[in-house]
């Protein structure tokens, strides 16, 4: 997908908070997962087209934060609406790791590199997981079952 906004193809480029954060789609998928829990009443439900997505700001165990966009567009707008929100310190748009999205908005610090220790384990404290969580994502993969992944927050092709 281009970023020409003169596209019949682009969709229209906002983000939106929502009232809530329990208004996010994937607000239960933190709820089970997440070490400081009392960081998702400081969270930002981002709504980029339909659904609301949650930004979790960082704090207590969580060093860092993305929130996956599939255009610069919707990057950018993702990132102008976390600046000055507590929580989001040094706000970025990058191009992402995942083949799932061309670009991630980034916050706090950054993540480890591959090679330096980059594995299920340390990136999952990284974004503040519970043990448990990283324990129960590390089964699932050894034994191939998928995780609970949580969808694209603004494909511009979903129906």
């Amino acid at each position: 997908m281009t970023n020409n906004l003169g596209s019949v193809r682009h969709p229209g480029v906002t983000a939106t908070a929502s009232a809530l954060p329990r208004d996010a789609y994937d607000f239960e998928h933190y709820e089970q997962r997440i070490s400081d829990t009392w960081l998702l009443e400081k969270s930002v439900a981002v709504r980029t087209m339909r659904m609301p997505f949650l930004a979790v700001p960082v704090g207590g165990m969580r060093r860092g934060g993305d929130y996956p966009v599939s255009c610069l567009c919707f990057g950018l707008k993702v990132r102008d609406l976390l600046l000055g929100q507590p929580g989001f310190p040094d706000l970025g748009v990058r191009w992402s790791l995942s083949p799932e999205t061309c670009f991630v908005v980034e916050w706090g610090e950054r993540p480890p590199k591959l090679g330096s220790g980059r594995d299920a384990t340390t990136l999952g404290r990284f974004y503040g997981y519970s043990e448990a969580a990283i324990a129960a994502f590390i089964q699932r993969q050894r034994h191939g079952t998928p995780s609970s992944a949580v969808p694209e927050p603004c494909s511009p092709t979903a129906p």
